[in-house]
């Protein structure tokens, strides 16, 4: 009370604080990073590991088992997730919370050090899980030649772009790039007497360049680097019979290289692919901007003819949509909660000073947010427009208590003291089950548990702010400002107060009354539970900002013409598509990144949901004909195909015996399409078995047998030479290609007795090796995917689950949800944990608050039927029920309590006065019902613009404010009857349990008092 009168008798010191925040919040503002999510770094990597065109089962064995059991003894792996394919290791490692950085070091180092210890490694690339991106703004250069493009690109885009501050670098892919081609003729390297080895000597000791010494202090410098394809074919070669140059046993070539692009627009590859990174200093929205004006700069100057440069996606323009439309959202739910007091209150003054504590709120919400380091994205912003709905809840219950004491004829001072002093406590218990129901987010695992956490935040720092706000400036404005109006002649109830006081008093005249309400209610609840099944359900809901990104995932060791025709056919199928635009198709090896554009504005004919499903629809069609495996969302949080399920075990054959049950149940299932696994699809390998005893008859060696099959697929890099400042490779193979079995055992093979052919030393065996083989752990299993078509991911996740229970496996094999499916199950029992918790630190806040154990039970009761109005709310409207509208009832369960908190804290407070149970509960419920409303409204109000979303954002805070409303709305209408009878009866019951504790007593007196 000291503290507050202070408050109110220092107003320079408030107004001063206040224009200081202000200050301080504008500079925020213009000063917090912008950006689509938050920079996280996750607790997981990934290593790749090339190596040639080596057998999948050979990579299993020399390299991913050996690396694997490194990386799985580092202490602090949790998990190792391995996929083995033809000349390719994928390792995925989880590591144990808060760890990431710290293991990733290690997990590196052993990834590097695995291409020492395996000369058939050629490549060895090793990452960290996170939301940043390398880069952020995408172009294309189409419609021109490829060398005007490429000289475009490479000297005046590039060099332009990079010069900006804002500009990290830029990559270019699809430029055209040359290369010298040495083609070697197999029948005049043996009439010269040479072989392969003495050419690659001969080119690499020409092409040179060296500091030999020094004469008189001048450098002695020696070069005979090559200049041009006239030098290449001048090369002297020596041999037995005398020099001979390279153009006698060779045709030398200076030629664009055959297909450098690994993308595709719009089918086509004949263009250039520009991504540009942004600078660490900069926001997405500073670079798009610094980029786009370079871009007029450029188009100003003339350099942009005979082509076109054009923009395909930049991240900033969907930051920049989020901002705006939270932005918008937060705005009309400032003036709706606004225009909500003024009806209430029929007070200009009192709206205006609760309209003031809005922006001083917000403004210290981005200065806290300023000083944590946040920035504006996608997860800040949807806290903001959920925060603000609640922000004015705290000032809306003090300047009513301070109104209503003002017309009990109090004085001005007085009014504001004892009015702020009356509902404080209620307040502050307010805020902190609020609170506290974010503190378990914290315990949500995996990646989805860090988003959540920072969202909890802000909305955690919104209310703190709005808290001292109502505690500051709403008391120091309110004893000058407030006025009431004039008062009536006589002061007469309402009939819906007059209504709710009877219906209250009904309920609580008799305990069977009470119980009989109670009992209505729930089996309202019990009801409202049939419908959960009739939910959609799904992890992270799609970001609709006509963009997409898929990836569509390839059978593995497929040829280049194979993806050619795999990018044709989905190029095909997209520009079927109403509303599809453009499209990009990137080679990722064993997976086509796909970034799709839709029409935007007027051009707009269908919604975005709709789009999305038939392009998924296409796509996925394309595996009856080409060889891929399956389509899937990359914007979308789930961790593979939306059903998967993995069999474990050792056996290949027994593994796909199982996986071919298994796959007949799952294709019975109602919405499952597009089942594969991951060892269908097989190779047929060569395996040499060498002839011994003819060997040994020729005096040759088994190495030498080798080496000359190593040779017979010859095309190799010997060197690299700069010709019109390009750095050209030089490149040799052989005239005659050898692609068949014929091909390769008709070669001759020089012996001490003439040349034979080599099928006189070896011969081919025809084998079956998967393409594909993954570990979990260590162990093997194989991976069962499907896709999903016209049900949502809950329903036949209960069908899916339902049949992994009843499959029979034998000992040793074991079948379990993966992917999307695992993702799930362990999100809702996470979720359900995090609510449980949350309720019992709902209950240790207000236990304390009321220091009695049975009243938060009361307030508690109501919970229950919160959950009836979000079942309802979400059911009505075909919302997902997902992680963020999951998010939405644990805010919700602290949201709820407050008009609860309210009604016994004044309940407790008439009683303390002298008022009869009855009494204090009927007129707790007229002093009462006024600021319940006005929250409540205000609130859902304040939430209903984010509910009506669309947009970037809008499918993730819809469902959200969804869940908040409508548990709310219904909430609040049940509480004012519903905390009434609950109380009733707890006051009935503890006055028995009181008697029977007196009698108790007696009884164990008496016997020591006769003793």
């Amino acid at each position: 009370m000291k503290f507050l009168k202070l408050i109110v008798q220092r107003k320079i010191l408030v107004a001063l604080m206040t224009v200081l925040i202000l200050a301080i919040g504008s500079y925020s503002i213009m000063d917090l990073d912008k950006e689509l999510m938050p920079p996280v770094t996750m607790d997981g990597a990934y290593v790749e590991v090339s190596a040639g065109e080596m057998a999948a089962a050979e990579v299993e064995r020399s390299i991913t088992i050996p690396l694997e059991q490194q990386i799985r003894g580092i202490d602090g792996v949790e998990s190792v997730n391995s996929t083995t394919t033809i000349g390719r290791s994928s390792l995925q490692i989880t590591f144990d919370e808060g760890l990431g950085d710290e293991l990733f070091n290690e997990v590196e180092a052993a990834a590097n050090a695995s291409k020492g210890d395996n000369v058939a490694i050629t490549d060895v690339t090793a990452g960290q899980y996170g939301t940043t991106q390398s880069y952020e703004f995408y172009m294309d250069v189409s419609g021109g030649s490829m060398e005007e493009m490429t000289a475009f690109a490479a000297k005046v885009l590039e060099p332009r772009l990079e010069a900006l501050p804002e500009v990290r670098d830029v990559s270019l892919a699809g430029v055209q790039e040359h290369e010298v081609l040495i083609e070697l003729d197999r029948s005049k390297l043996a009439e010269k007497g040479l072989d392969s080895a003495a050419v690659i000597g001969a080119i690499q000791q020409v092409n040179s360049e060296a500091t030999l010494g020094e004469l008189n202090s001048d450098a002695l410098r020696w070069n005979t680097k090559l200049e041009n394809a006239a030098d290449v074919q001048n090369i002297t070669i020596p041999s037995q019979n005398g020099f001979v140059d390279l153009k006698d046993v060779a045709d030398v070539t200076f030629q664009p290289v055959e297909s450098s692009s690994f993308v595709w627009k719009n089918g086509t590859k004949d263009f250039i692919f520009v991504q540009v990174g942004r600078a660490a200093d900069s926001t997405q929205i500073e670079m798009a901007a610094a980029v786009r004006d370079e871009v007029k700069n450029i188009r100003k100057d003339g350099l942009v003819k005979g082509f076109e440069l054009n923009e395909m996606v930049a991240q900033a323009d969907y930051v920049q949509e989020s901002i705006d439309g939270v932005t918008g959202n937060i705005l009309i739910g400032g003036v709706i909660a606004i225009a909500i007091l003024l009806i209430f209150l029929r007070n200009v003054r009192s709206t205006f000073i609760i309209g003031l504590s809005i922006p001083t709120s917000i403004l210290l919400t981005f200065t806290a947010m300023w000083v944590f380091d946040y920035s504006f994205n996608i997860l800040t912003l949807i806290g903001l427009g959920l925060g603000i709905g609640m922000m004015v809840d705290s000032s809306i219950v003090i300047i009513e208590s301070i109104y209503r004491k003002k017309e009990q004829g109090l004085g001005k001072l007085e009014s504001v003291l004892e009015g702020t002093k009356e509902v404080s406590s209620a307040v502050i218990a307010s805020m902190l089950t609020t609170i506290v129901v974010f503190l378990p987010i914290g315990l949500i695992g995996g990646d989805v548990g860090t988003f959540m956490i920072m969202l909890s935040a802000v909305v955690a720092i919104t209310l703190i702010s709005s808290v001292i706000v109502s505690f500051t400036l709403i008391p120091s404005l309110s004893e000058k400002m407030l006025k009431l109006r004039k008062p009536k002649k006589e002061h007469k109830e309402g009939p819906i107060m007059r209504m709710y006081s009877r219906l209250v008093a009904w309920a609580i005249r008799k305990k069977r009354y009470s119980f009989a309400v109670i009992a209505i209610f729930f089996l309202m609840f019990a009801g409202s539970l049939t419908l959960v099944t009739k939910i959609p359900m799904t992890i992270m809901p799609d970001m609709f900002n006509r963009y997409t990104e898929l990836m569509v995932n390839l059978e593995t060791g497929l040829s280049p013409d194979e993806k050619e025709d795999i990018a044709q056919g989905i190029n095909q199928k997209l520009q079927s598509i109403e509303d599809v635009e453009s499209n990009y198709v990137m080679d990722e090896g064993g997976m086509f990144y796909t970034i799709i554009n839709m029409t935007k504005g007027d051009d707009i004919t269908r919604e975005q949901k709709d789009v999305n499903e038939e392009i998924m629809k296409e796509l996925r069609s394309l595996s009856d004909t080409l060889p891929l495996k399956n389509v899937q969302s990359a914007m979308s949080a789930g961790g593979g195909s939306p059903v998967q399920v993995n069999i474990k075990g050792e056996d290949f054959a027994d593994l796909q015996n199982l996986a071919g049950d298994f796959t007949e149940d799952l294709e019975k299932i109602d919405g499952i399409v597009g089942v594969t696994n991951s060892m269908e699809r097989t190779s047929k390998e060569q395996v040499v078995v060498l002839k011994e005893e003819a060997i040994k008859k020729a005096g040759l060696t088994q190495l030498q047998i080798r080496l000359f099959i190593e040779q017979a697929f010859m095309e190799m890099p010997v060197g690299e030479m700069s010709i019109n400042e390009e750095n050209v490779p030089i490149a040799l193979k052989w005239t005659e290609k050898t692609d068949s079995k014929s091909a390769l055992l008709d070669l001759k093979i020089p012996t001490a007795e003439g040349e034979k052919a080599l099928s006189t030393f070896i011969e081919l065996k025809s084998i079956d090796t998967p393409n594909e083989i993954p570990h979990n752990d260590g162990e093997r299993f194989i991976s069962i995917s499907a896709d999903i078509e016209g049900k949502d991911l809950g329903a036949v996740n209960r069908e899916v689950q339902k049949l992994i229970n009843d499959f029979e496996a034998p000992a040793g094999y074991s079948a379990a949800a993966a992917g999307d499916l695992e993702q799930q199950q362990e999100l809702i029992m996470d979720m359900v944990f995090v609510l449980a918790i949350a309720i019992f630190l709902v209950y240790l806040v207000m236990a304390v608050q009321f220091n009695h154990l049975g009243h938060p039970l009361i307030v508690m009761s109501v919970i229950p039927m919160t959950i009836v109005g979000v079942i309802l709310g979400l059911f009505l409207t075909q919302m997902e029920l997902s992680v963020m509208s999951g998010m939405g009832i644990v805010m919700l369960i602290g949201i709820v309590l407050n008009n609860a908190i309210l009604l016994i804290d004044r309940t407790n407070q008439l009683r303390k006065e002298g008022f009869s149970v009855e009494d204090a509960l009927i007129e707790a419920g007229k002093n009462r019902i006024r600021p319940i409303f006005m929250t409540t409204l205000t609130t859902v109000g304040g939430m209903l613009p984010l509910a009506l979303a669309s947009g970037t954002s809008g499918n993730y805070q819809a469902p959200m404010a969804t869940v908040i409303i409508s548990g709310l709305l219904f909430a609040t209408f049940i509480t004012l009857l519903l905390i009434p009878a609950v109380y009733r009866l707890f006051s009935v019951s503890s006055l028995r349990f009181g008697w029977l504790k007196k009698k108790q007593k007696k009884v164990k007196v008496i016997p020591e008092t006769v003793n």
